[in-house]
């Protein structure tokens, strides 16, 4: 028996909702929302909401969406008949529009990081969908990479030896692209506490300053996350040091690079690391999975990779790093308020 379609609304057209796949091939790896559920078949895209109703309109033509809106609250006759929203408008109407989607009764949410400008918002909106009985998933999407899954895999059973420390970097935020850095590492590497924290470096948004840390995982293993600048490049790159391994996830996924020791040719009785060889990784293939898995979720009862709660530790651990760094969170916040973002 054919799995029922979940009726799906999509709130903002922009890239992550459906830009980036725009333009690609129809057979490629979608990179987006749309182009993930679209791929699926699971899923029937009955609305969509952007406040360019041009866009709207352009976005419901490119994805074969039923209908293009520019307000949210021309929804209001798809109550009791919506199962999973899509939450890809700006991070401040988050909030909003997951009170949206319990308000029309869906069944889960599907929101984009950060779940919230606030520690108290995303608390919020995390305790309001556990309260409808509403699943939500959160677009952290390296717990969907197939590699990064069998990473973490690997490295709970050991099969590189002890981990012995982990750095990063990252630039663009620490909470629009550190809490991805800061959730890959819980994942990973499991719980982790702050130890430090560097001055804020304001690279790109005037509400979220880029910020250098220091993080304590199980075991006492340091996770040192440096950062750059983003107009320079874009950049999100974890190494992890193990006893037998070095592995290095390269352009935020895209490539992996493993180096393992080797007899140092030189000098005899050391050991070296290899220089390794590049592999391309599957980033590409982690909104697909999303979204497979949050069909399942809804479907099947199967449990959510990224939810809720596993982005509010994140987000709380983000919140932590700009408070010990001195960052004036609320000076931040009015820039935004006073249209700066």
């Amino acid at each position: 028996m054919t799995a029922p379609r979940l009726r799906t609304i999509i709130l903002g057209c922009g890239n992550i909702a459906g830009g980036f796949d725009a333009t690609r091939p129809a057979d490629a790896d979608p990179l987006t929302h749309a182009g993930a559920l679209v791929r699926h078949g699971g899923f029937e895209l009955v609305a969509c909401v952007d406040p360019d109703l041009q866009r709207a309109q352009g976005f419901a033509e490119r994805w074969g969406v039923g209908g293009a809106h520019g307000t949210a609250e021309a929804l209001a006759g798809l109550r009791g008949g919506v199962d999973v929203v899509v939450v890809a408008s700006p991070t401040d109407l988050h909030e909003e529009h997951v009170g949206l989607a319990i308000d029309l009764g869906a069944r889960a949410v599907f929101c984009e990081k950060p779940i919230a400008p606030t520690l108290p918002a995303a608390t919020r909106m995390v305790e309001a969908c556990a309260r409808a009985g509403v699943l939500m998933a959160v677009n952290h999407t390296r717990r969907w990479a197939p590699d990064v899954v069998e990473l973490a895999r690997d490295l709970r059973a050991g099969r590189h030896g002890p981990v012995r420390s982990a750095y990063g970097l990252y630039n663009k935020g620490v909470l629009n692209n550190g809490s991805h850095m800061v959730d890959l590492a819980a994942f990973l590497l499991g719980d982790l506490t702050l130890a430090w924290a560097g001055s804020a470096v304001a690279d790109h948004w005037p509400d979220d300053p880029t910020i250098p840390f220091t993080l304590v995982a199980e075991g006492g293993v340091p996770v040192q996350v440096g950062v750059g600048y983003a107009a320079d490049t874009a950049l999100f790159e974890l190494q992890i040091v193990a006893a037998e391994a070095v592995i290095a996830m390269e352009a935020g996924g895209a490539r992996w690079r493993v180096r393992r020791p080797i007899d140092n040719p030189d000098f005899r009785g050391y050991k070296s690391l290899a220089v390794g060889e590049p592999v391309d990784g599957t980033y590409r293939l982690a909104m697909a999975a999303a979204v497979e898995n949050l069909h399942a979720a809804v479907i099947e009862g199967r449990a959510l990779a990224s939810t809720g709660r596993t982005a509010l530790a994140a987000q709380a651990l983000c919140e932590a790093i700009r408070s010990a760094s001195g960052a004036d969170t609320a000076s931040l916040a009015a820039s935004r308020r006073n249209g700066l973002s």
